[in-house]
């Protein structure tokens, strides 16, 4: 590497290309430090154009950590007047926090909770309603009822990606079609699903089917009460263009998905699925 190289300033370049550079960063890392190391970056970052996508991932340690990730979230919000379109919550969040955020984000496209426990059912079908313009929701781990998604479905008439992931908040064997058929009712317009873990049926796959007739991409792994085979498949293979079965590989999934077989007797399988964040 050339001397001028090694001694290029990177406060000379273009403003644009920085704040390019610079919005590619997680926001708690913005607010904690890169804000700091000069005064161009630090007004770069008060446009509110900055703050259109907030990514709040963090390792989930909030004990470690010597700052308030709803207050940073909240200050986050408040810079983006109004622009926000993404936003993603890890390990925290409640009720007040998502309802602030609805109340500034009005054109939310895009909204990721992953485990967050103190997030409600009422909460989140509050805020559903004041978010009519959202097109991807995603939800891991957190707990949410039929009722929440149904609300969704019916608040959220552009919904076009719909991620549902709750098998820590559900027992390992229950069989449920509830989620499925409440999506089937209320989410016409969906293009992607992913139900990774989810207790359906064969009849809440049918469903989905029937009342989703755009549906491109469907997940179905470890989804291991569907019987795929005869018509259904047929119908799967011809509808969609990409289908995940029950028991395709997850070494692609974004999250540690691995079933583990614990011993336990014949009636009760033993096997639990653990879920880690990356």
């Amino acid at each position: 590497m050339s001397a001028a190289a090694e001694s290029r300033n990177w406060l000379e370049l273009p403003p644009e290309v920085t704040a390019s550079i610079l919005s590619r960063l997680g926001a708690i890392e913005i607010l904690n430090s890169v804000q700091k190391v000069c005064s161009q970056w630090r007004n770069i970052f008060k446009d509110p154009s900055m703050w259109r996508s907030i990514d709040m991932r963090n390792l989930g340690n909030l004990h470690d950590m010597d700052y308030d990730l709803e207050k940073m979230c909240v200050h986050a919000v408040d810079r983006s007047c109004g622009h926000l379109l993404d936003i993603n919550i890890e390990y925290f969040g409640t009720d007040e926090l998502l309802l602030y955020i609805s109340e500034r984000s009005v054109n939310l496209r895009r909204l990721r909770l992953f485990s967050c426990y103190d997030i409600s059912d009422e909460g989140l079908s509050e805020v559903a309603l004041k978010l009519p313009f959202l097109e991807e929701l995603e939800i891991f781990i957190c707990p949410i009822s039929k009722h929440a998604v149904e609300t969704i479905g019916r608040s959220c008439p552009l919904l076009k990606s719909f991620k549902l992931n709750l098998k820590q908040c559900k027992s390992f064997h229950y069989v449920s079609d509830d989620e499925a058929l409440a999506i089937a009712q209320t989410m016409p317009e969906l293009r992607r699903l992913e139900l990774l873990g989810n207790g359906l049926t064969n009849k809440g796959l049918q469903a989905i089917l029937d009342g989703c007739p755009h549906l491109e991409y469907l997940d179905l792994r470890q989804c291991f009460n569907v019987r795929l085979g005869g018509n259904l498949e047929k119908r799967c293979v011809e509808c969609l263009k990409t289908l995940r079965r029950p028991y395709d590989s997850t070494h692609d999934y974004e999250f540690d998905a691995g079933v583990h077989d614990t011993g336990s007797s014949d009636e009760d399988t033993g096997k639990q699925t653990i879920f880690k964040g990356i």
